[in-house]
């Protein structure tokens, strides 16, 4: 049980690690969360310093799920501390704990005041390492969505809508062996309402019409 606490605790804390607000510090010395929407993530950084740093905030913060998932977890040594009942193997199992966790860590901060961001990029990192065709697929729809719209949050939003989405079809429709499906799509649905909540508030912009767009590239603006 030791050895599984311990787990849970690293991976809460390398989620934890505020990504875009020590990037915003490095590169123009701001708080981020005081520029923007205020929120402490990719999207925001997008907005604030551009899309190179905006990229670089959302790879980093996808590694640290990503880092959870493939070494954080492999420090489990020892059998389970209760009945797995899911067709996953134990480590399996340590795995996806420690990327849901390192989710919590990066939504819920403990270096920024328990305030970060939303979970997308971190939740990518760790789900591409578990299903990474259904998270391409994903990543596709997410591109999509956000290159007609410009609307980064709604393409997160259909983004993660869409993975348990794939996973029923790929599972049911072209009957596709996806290992531990039983168990993962619960997974799935759990990080796609906790999505949706984490982007209510752009939702209510969404719908009123007040949700900023993004530019690929900065244009110098003329006076």
């Amino acid at each position: 049980m030791l050895n599984l606490i311990i787990i849970v605790i690293l991976a809460y804390l390398v989620g934890s690690i505020p990504t875009s607000i020590l990037i915003a510090r490095g590169v123009k010395g701001i708080d981020i969360r005081q520029h923007g929407s205020g929120n402490a993530g990719g999207t925001n950084v997008f907005r604030v310093l551009g899309w190179k740093y905006g990229v670089l905030t959302i790879i980093l913060d996808a590694l640290k799920g990503a880092v959870a998932v493939i070494l954080i977890a492999r420090l489990y040594l020892g059998n389970f501390p209760f009945p797995n009942a899911t067709p996953f193997d134990d480590f399996t199992l340590v795995q996806i704990i420690a990327g849901l966790v390192a989710v919590v860590g990066h939504i819920w901060t403990i270096f920024a005041g328990f305030k970060g961001g939303k979970g997308i990029a971190t939740s990518l990192g760790f789900l591409i390492a578990i299903i990474t065709v259904d998270m391409f697929i994903a990543l596709g729809v997410f591109f999509l969505v956000v290159t007609v719209s410009r609307y980064v949050s709604l393409g997160s939003i259909l983004a993660a809508i869409s993975v348990p989405l794939i996973l029923i079809i790929r599972e049911n429709i072209f009957h596709v062996e996806i290992s531990g499906y039983h168990t993962i799509l619960p997974f799935a649905i759990l990080l796609a309402l906790l999505v949706i909540y984490t982007h209510r508030a752009n939702v209510g912009r969404l719908l009123n019409g007040s949700e900023s767009r993004i530019t690929l590239f900065n244009k110098k603006k003329s006076k």
